[in-house]
């Protein structure tokens, strides 16, 4: 079901780094994307895949975890992602992405779920670095970085208090995600 499926997408930052992901799969579900709405159908997003140990760690060493959770420094050597997903905006197609990375990115992680993985969406990215490692030629726009791997964490959701919208890890390392109420996001319905 697919409400199942959202509530169980989480922002996963901890994963059992040793369970792989096969490159078939990341190629299903970057399909996914594919297939899924673009504005103005310009189809402007491009993909790197990784799921190569080595490169990994390369990726791994250019981006920033979990901005609210200042004590810590991201997954350690074990909990690291298996694979990524370089989301790419090519800028020789005309016009600009719009809304299609946030509806491509939704599509992937949930194909990632359904497969009984999980992921991360990445924004905060070391973006020169990173576009020399994967030596990307200048066309090319780095958006978003997906890690990917098996879930070793447990999210929780629950309802926002004093408009505190901070997740945060309990002392057993559980990941607690704050959730404005429907009615407090629903502004009018006729």
């Amino acid at each position: 079901m697919l409400k199942d499926l959202v509530l169980r997408n989480r922002s996963y930052r901890r994963f059992y780094q040793s369970e792989r992901i096969s490159a078939t799969l990341l190629r299903e579900w970057v399909d996914l994307a594919r297939n899924s709405a673009s504005a103005r159908n310009a189809q402007p997003l491009k993909y790197l895949l990784s799921t190569d140990e080595k490169f990994n760690v390369r990726i791994f060493e250019q981006l920033a975890w979990a901005g609210y959770l200042t004590d810590w420094d991201g997954p350690g050597e074990g909990e690291r992602p298996s694979a990524y997903i370089v989301m790419l905006h090519d800028t020789l197609i005309p016009g600009n992405y719009l809304c299609d990375d946030g509806i491509a990115c939704q599509s992937i992680l949930l194909g990632a779920v359904e497969a009984g993985f999980g992921g991360c969406i990445i924004h905060s990215i070391n973006r020169k670095k990173l576009r020399e490692i994967l030596n990307l030629p200048e066309q090319f726009e780095i958006l978003h970085v997906l890690a990917l791997g098996k879930p070793k964490e447990e999210v929780v959701l629950e309802v926002i208090k004093e408009d505190d919208v901070k997740y945060w890890h309990d002392e057993n390392q559980v990941h607690h995600v704050p959730k404005r109420p429907l009615d407090e996001i629903i502004v009018k319905a006729f």
